[in-house]
């Protein structure tokens, strides 16, 4: 049972909508404003994704962008395939209903599950998997992640130069680029709180920072086609900041990295399918 139908005419050259959908395993799936979705249901939770179309985008940022570092030498990246993004990080409630416990410090059904390190994270994977045969979820990988954090803009933030805590969760007593002081909530909040991008993904800035596939390393001087990180490494890449964080670490370009056995109350994931997207590794 459908809440809509797509009516992008299905054309496999169109990269506007996957090759297979909607997916067996889809509860209900549909297409608006931002694009081809698609959601699944356990045990009454539903979560949803956003397809991701492939494309190029430079990855990093400018030296002329406001608290930048040295490690987002700004490159071009190529993305050969489509994936699934999942709209939200993953929330507290999925995570209980896969795992039977609830690691989070800031407990609420619809807010994003933390206290969470990357090794948890690819057991919950593999048991979500398990019980949802042939959804073969995974983590992003880091330029999957900035990529659809981005949407297609070339600004410190999706919404634009700048950031506010109306628009993001974190602490507003260290503005962006000397902004306005704004609210420091000093805990998540809900999933969908905030404004989404472009392609419709939600709080891709703040909340919780976001675990990716990639073990941590150097960016390459030159262009990439569907970087994958480095073979191995001290650190797994974290992404979009949190509600801890100072305004420049939540932007599009701001990276980090933890140990995998690495836990914090500003940890957390956002599922992704797609062909580069599956379970890596340990």
């Amino acid at each position: 049972m459908t809440d809509s139908v797509p009516t992008v005419e299905r054309d496999a050259a169109d990269p506007r909508i996957p090759k297979r959908f909607p997916e067996p395993w889809a509860s209900d799936w549909g297409q608006d404003g931002y694009g081809v979705w698609m959601a699944f249901r356990y045990q009454g939770i539903r979560h949803g994704f956003r397809w991701i179309m492939p494309g190029w985008f430079m990855m990093g940022s400018l030296d002329t962008e406001p608290e930048r570092f040295d490690n987002e030498h700004q490159h071009e990246v190529l993305l050969t395939q489509g994936y699934w993004l999942a709209e939200t990080a993953c929330t507290q409630a999925l995570w209980q209903a896969v795992m039977g416990k609830n690691p989070s410090r800031f407990k609420a059904d619809d807010r994003p599950v933390e206290n969470v390190n990357w090794d948890d994270c690819q057991d919950f994977i593999e048991k979500l998997n398990a019980v949802i045969p042939g959804m073969d979820v995974g983590l992003p990988t880091e330029a999957q992640w900035e990529y659809a954090c981005r949407a297609g803009t070339t600004t410190p933030f999706h919404f634009g130069e700048t950031i506010g805590t109306d628009q993001a969760n974190f602490d507003g007593n260290y503005p962006y680029n000397n902004g306005p002081k704004g609210e420091y909530r000093e805990e998540t909040v809900s999933v969908k709180t905030f404004p989404c991008n472009d392609w419709g993904l939600y709080e891709m800035h703040g909340n919780v920072w976001e675990w990716c596939a990639d073990w941590y390393g150097p960016y390459p001087e030159e262009a990439s086609v569907d970087p994958t990180g480095p073979d191995e490494g001290d650190g797994r890449v974290l992404r979009g900041g949190s509600w801890i964080s100072f305004g420049g670490s939540v932007r599009s370009a701001h990276r980090r990295r933890a140990a995998p056995d690495g836990r914090d109350g500003y940890f957390g994931l956002r599922l992704a399918r797609g062909q580069t997207a599956g379970p890596v590794t340990r």
